[in-house]
């Protein structure tokens, strides 16, 4: 191995044991229990950043992140309307169920809002509606564990999508394959790390062979840390994964000025597949995996993460051909253009680096 390769990886290293923060998610989490004499039983749990957000509220501690619990006792009140605001127990016809006294906690870093609603006033199913959230950030998501029974089952909620029928069966496996096919394909599109990674090893590709290589080791990569992460195999925290992806931009962004070696970059690209599968878990993670389809579900958002990964190989290449005509003295037979390539790499290792030190210095 290179000096050049054995110095980028020791930054790596040394970017494992820094304490960083994760990055911030802008999701809430419910439990909806509904149990045979018609009681729901609803617990929402609430980041306290994001309390502070939607209520005015001051009980998050950025530096510590943790919320202050005399802060969450002084704001109960507060967080309390919101949430009854924004969320509601019915019967199908829109007959509300009768609320019990609801309660917020402190819970580490957020808040936990619980209350019991007895629906044996109701006729027919039993609808869970929320819009805590997602009515302030159509971004936002809301994960909700349903148990009916000896069952569970797994919903999520967005701005346009606030209900759940609680006495239904269990969405169809296509309905669910569906839904985390496209979760990957928009994690992908939306991770923009990954997108420069990406871009970063294709940089001097001009055969398709070379791409087919590095895409296939990413893939295997990726997909092996995924599956071990998502199913509690293997689970590495994040203010290691999130540092170790940002550190492996700036190294495949700096590797373009010092190697052109298509052919071998497979392997490297394999090697920092594995760490961006822990990334890919980390985001699957904040959604869950439905507890009747695991597998299915896990292998939906992992071919939803490879179609979006094509797609940017697919576009990326056709423009580096058509950059290399343009720039080309001889248009017969274009060459890659190293002003290109080194502009490009510079860029990404600059943004690479910006990804790197906030990730392991912020507090």
């Amino acid at each position: 191995m290179s000096l050049l390769r054995i110095l980028l990886l020791g930054v790596i290293l040394l970017g494992f044991g820094v304490p960083a923060r994760a990055h911030q998610v802008n999701l809430s989490t419910a439990r909806v229990a509904l149990t045979a004499d018609r009681t729901v039983t609803v617990e929402v749990a609430l980041k306290g950043s994001d309390a502070d957000r939607l209520v005015g509220t001051k009980i998050s501690d950025a530096t510590e992140d943790a919320v202050d619990p005399a802060g969450v006792d002084a704001a109960a009140t507060s967080i309390l309307a919101y949430i009854e605001a924004h969320l509601a127990v019915t019967g199908a016809d829109g007959a509300a169920c009768v609320a019990g006294t609801a309660a917020i906690l402190a819970d580490g870093d957020g808040v936990i809002y619980r209350n019991n609603f007895s629906c044996a006033n109701v006729a027919g199913d039993i609808v869970y509606r929320s819009t805590v959230l997602t009515e302030k950030d159509p971004t936002a998501r809301q994960v909700v564990l349903v148990a009916q029974g000896k069952s569970e089952a797994q919903a999520l909620l967005d701005s346009g999508n606030t209900t759940v029928t609680l006495s239904a069966p269990a969405p169809p496996l296509w309905s669910t394959m569906q839904r985390y096919l496209l979760t990957g394909i928009e994690h992908i599109f939306l991770g923009y790390d990954h997108i420069a990674f990406l871009i970063a090893v294709v940089l001097w590709a001009r055969r398709l062979i070379p791409v087919i290589k590095i895409v296939t080791a990413f893939t295997i990569a990726h997909s092996i840390t995924l599956s071990l992460a998502a199913l509690d195999f293997v689970v590495i925290p994040s203010r290691i994964v999130e540092p170790a992806i940002a550190a492996s931009i700036v190294f495949v962004a700096v590797e373009n000025f010092f190697s052109r070696d298509i052919d071998g970059r497979w392997r490297v690209t394999f090697l920092f597949g594995l760490i961006h599968g822990f990334g890919f878990a980390g985001a699957l993670r904040e959604i869950g995996l439905p507890a009747n389809a695991i597998v299915p579900a896990l292998a939906a958002f992992n071919i939803g993460v490879e179609i979006g990964q094509v797609a940017i190989v697919a576009i990326v290449l056709p423009v580096l051909g058509l950059l290399d005509r343009l720039i080309a003295t001889d248009r017969a037979k274009p060459v890659r253009a190293t002003g290109l390539v080194y502009a490009v790499s510079a860029a990404i290792s600059l943004l690479g680096g910006y990804w790197l030190f906030s990730r392991v210095f912020e507090a």
